[in-house]
């Protein structure tokens, strides 16, 4: 399963959707992926789990790129 994870690089900054940045992970859960950030300095927005056709569109991006848990 792959995940996308929006977050912020400041961890204290109020969310701003300009600053929003995205990583992706493949794991069995959403627990999986928290417990990978929970050492990362970033303010977790949001962790939403792909399906199918939203992967397909992700893959088009220049910046999408899976990291293995």
């Amino acid at each position: 399963m792959v995940y996308k994870v929006l977050y912020q690089e400041l961890p204290y900054e109020v969310p701003v959707r300009e600053r929003t940045k995205s990583l992706y992970f493949e794991a069995e859960s959403e627990r999986e992926v928290r417990k990978e950030l929970s050492n990362r300095n970033i303010n977790i927005e949001f962790i939403q789990l792909l399906d199918a056709a939203h992967l397909d569109y992700e893959k088009e991006s220049e910046d999408f790129q899976v990291e293995n848990l």
